[in-house]
């Protein structure tokens, strides 16, 4: 009988030497692939950064897919032959929104593809990039971001999917299974709750264990669920402990709790960070020995070799200690098949990477993502009806696929067939009107000339720039300048050349039907300006594609569908705000705001209405199920997100006000029916007690059905007793 990977890991580990053990857990980044690199380069760790992703910086035009490749075979030749036994390395990078070792097909940042309330299709997303990660080398990728967003200042809302638990962990799944059917290693991060007071990236977590175990959590598990077989530990502290040393996730909870059985990779110098942040550890050495006894497998991203040496030496890293991290890293070798087939063709990377099917599905992917916030009369456009387009905002003239992680380093991410928004416009229209941009001094003079205007907002965003305020950024009163943007996320300069808000304005004045699309990756603060304007889009940042997708939605080519993945405030004082909190004490408002929201969660307009009727509970031997019929009552051809949602009452501990259980997405036809089917398993009325013993405990609940957290059209009563589970009377 073949071996398993982990007999063969097994076996193998029992002849390596200590320094070959060592290097399994070791890794490097090369930022110059230049002439001296294969000189410089060690060949020895057991993991790398690929080359790919630096082998476009310096140069003229970009590296191809079959020249990456052919770089990364090198190295791994390099190292295979290095290696007394022979032990090939993982070559991994990142994959957000795509494939990022040079200019891969580039989806909608996750907060878009969120919008989609959509899992099969971010899976065929995921299912693509795996494809052009795998095609050139790369088989481990530290995606998809799994935190949930409980205060939007945070620079790198735009990595999530937004701050629901269900939502999440769904779309987290899709993109795990995506990536791993294609033989790369999904590594979900950052484990766990990577931000805190403020929006700010990697502080301290005051999180309680319940709210971890209630919230937190539950989405990393749905990865690991779907075959994730890493995870990245994150930069911050939490119940006394850094992430990357903390025994209590990373080995109690991960392994012990959820029977994990891959490995846990470090942030970029988080195990460094245990010294120098934390300051637990009085040199890099003994915080390698605490990282590494604790749970965590690979320190990322520089070798780290001599560290690790000098902890065995010193006697706070046993060799026995070693074994456990290293037969974890030797068995996802053997499960992914590097020893047997290390090498990858150049030739079918060239053919794979950016084909047709792929950017066609980078378009389905931005129709999906958009969402429509505000409509009073003014979109669909009629293109019949124009012959010229203002265009105004300096984000109509960018790609707009969002700054964060969306290129190799140093070099813009380029692609042919990718156009501008302005482009579009222009490539939509033709010679049949004249489309013009321009500059805000320019709005009172050239709008009324126009018969059309838009304006695209602009701001950055992404790791290193979380922000103090969720207004639109003026030259006047903001300039973005990253802190710390990462090792290998550019620290880009925004310089934003007009008063944003005022240009709105300015432009409302000028054309009350004025058309403001937002490109952005976390909520905006509209108070200032979403009064005067009759149509809002929320566009995201919708990937490659993004500004062709945007320009049918604008002339109702397409009907918009997307849903907010996160609620939208009123304005930064509200914060934190998430639609599915614990009850106050005595209420939610301030003395000057009523505390909802600006826009709620689950939200977004169509085009076209939609009826639901004929709603209807079953109780059965899973669970429960609710059906409805859906019907599209309008004028265009649509999409609806259906959203059932959970309150629980008469529990034996607090429960939130309520919880997204379960949503389907349906598109109809004008005038077309379809009758959907809901299925709640009994988990879903689960929850932890006052012992933190999670199961089937008594308590009622409501189920709300409708469009949206604040949107309900049906609800129907439930209760548990002695773990059974009942129906009770329905409220209309």
């Amino acid at each position: 009988m073949k071996p398993t990977p982990e007999e063969r890991a097994a076996t193998l580990l029992r002849e390596l030497s200590l320094d070959e053990k060592i290097r399994q857990v070791t890794s490097d980044m090369y930022f110059d692939v230049g002439s001296d690199y294969a000189a410089r380069r060690d060949p020895l760790c057991g993991s790398y950064r690929n080359p790919g992703h630096f082998m476009h910086y310096k140069r003229k035009t970009p590296a191809s897919p079959a020249e990456v490749t052919e770089q990364i075979n090198r190295d791994v030749r390099e190292s295979i032959e290095a290696q007394p036994h022979r032990i090939p390395p993982i070559e991994n990078g990142e994959a957000l929104h795509g494939a990022q070792w040079g200019m891969g097909t580039n989806f909608p940042q996750p907060i878009g593809l969120a919008s989609s309330f959509d899992p099969a299709l971010v899976g065929r997303v995921a299912d693509a990039i795996g494809k052009e990660c795998a095609a050139v080398g790369v088989r481990q990728v530290f995606a998809p971001v799994i935190n949930l967003v409980r205060d939007c200042r945070w620079g790198r809302t735009v990595e999530t999917f937004g701050e629901d638990v269900k939502l999440t962990g769904d779309l987290g799944a899709a993109m795990c299974r995506g990536f791993e059917q294609n033989g790369v290693i999904a590594t979900p991060k950052h484990f766990a709750d990577n931000y805190s007071f403020g929006g700010r990236d990697s502080n301290y977590a005051e999180t309680s264990e319940r709210t971890m175990r209630e919230t937190i959590l539950p989405p990393f598990r749905a990865c690991f669920d779907a075959g994730a077989q890493s995870v990245m530990a994150a930069y911050n502290g939490w119940d006394g402990l850094p992430c990357s040393a903390n025994k209590h996730l990373l080995t109690d909870i991960l392994r012990t709790d959820w029977g994990f059985k891959g490995f846990v990779v470090s942030d970029y110098c988080g195990v460094e960070g245990i010294h120098t942040a934390h300051r637990l550890a009085d040199s890099d050495a003994k915080a390698a020995a605490m990282a590494l006894k604790a749970g965590l497998d690979v320190i990322l991203p520089f070798n780290q070799f001599d560290t690790v040496k000098e902890a065995i030496r010193n006697g706070s890293l046993t060799e026995q200690d070693l074994d456990r991290n290293v037969l974890r890293v030797l068995t996802a070798k053997f499960r992914l098949g590097l020893f047997d087939a290390p090498y990858r063709d150049g030739a079918a990377a060239g053919a794979l990477v950016r084909c047709k099917a792929h950017r066609a599905l980078a378009l389905e992917a931005a129709r999906e993502a958009i969402v429509l916030l505000k409509n009073d009369g003014v979109l669909p456009l009629q293109k019949e009806h124009i012959k010229r387009i203002g265009v105004f905002g300096q984000s109509a003239k960018l790609i707009p696929i969002g700054s964060n992680y969306s290129g190799p380093y140093g070099t813009p991410w380029q692609g042919d067939d990718a156009p501008t928004p302005l482009q579009a416009l222009q490539e939509c229209f033709g010679s049949t009107a004249e489309v013009i941009f321009g500059e805000s001094e320019e709005i009172e003079t050239l709008v009324p000339t126009c018969d059309v205007n838009l304006y695209f907002t602009s701001i950055l965003e992404g790791e290193g720039s979380d922000r103090s305020s969720l207004r639109l950024p003026s030259v006047a009163v903001h300039q973005a300048n990253p802190q710390d943007g990462g090792l290998i996320v550019d620290t880009a300069e925004q310089t934003v050349t007009e008063d944003q808000e005022d240009a709105i304005l300015r432009l409302c004045r000028a054309d009350e039907n004025a058309v403001i699309v937002l490109q952005n990756g976390a909520p905006i603060d509209m108070t200032a300006w979403v009064n005067q304007t009759k149509a809002v889009i929320e566009s995201w940042y919708p990937g490659e594609q993004g500004a062709r997708a945007l320009t049918e939605i604008l002339f109702g080519v397409t009907n918009p569908s997307g849903k907010l993945p996160i609620t939208i405030p009123k304005s930064v004082g509200q914060l934190p705000l998430f639609y599915a909190h614990k009850p106050s004490g005595r209420g939610d408002a301030y003395c000057d705001n009523d505390g909802k929201p600006l826009f709620p969660f689950g939200f977004g307009l169509s085009y076209t209405s939609f009826a639901i009727d004929g709603a209807a509970l079953t109780v059965t031997d899973d669970g429960a199920e609710v059906s409805c019929r859906v019907t599209n009552t309008g004028g265009f051809d649509g999409a609806e997100v259906v959203q059932l949602y959970l309150a629980s009452h008469d529990c034996a501990v607090v429960r939130p006000v309520k919880e997204l259980k379960a949503y389907a997405r349906v598109f109809l036809k004008q005038g077309e029916s379809q009758n959907i089917t809901l299925h709640l398993a009994k988990d879903t009325f689960c929850y932890y007690d006052a012992a933190m013993q999670y199961g089937l405990h008594n308590g009622g609940h409501t189920l709300l059905l409708g469009t949206s957290s604040d949107d309900v059209r049906a609800r129907f009563e439930l209760s548990v007793n002695g773990a059974t589970l009942f129906a009770e009377t329905v409220k209309e």
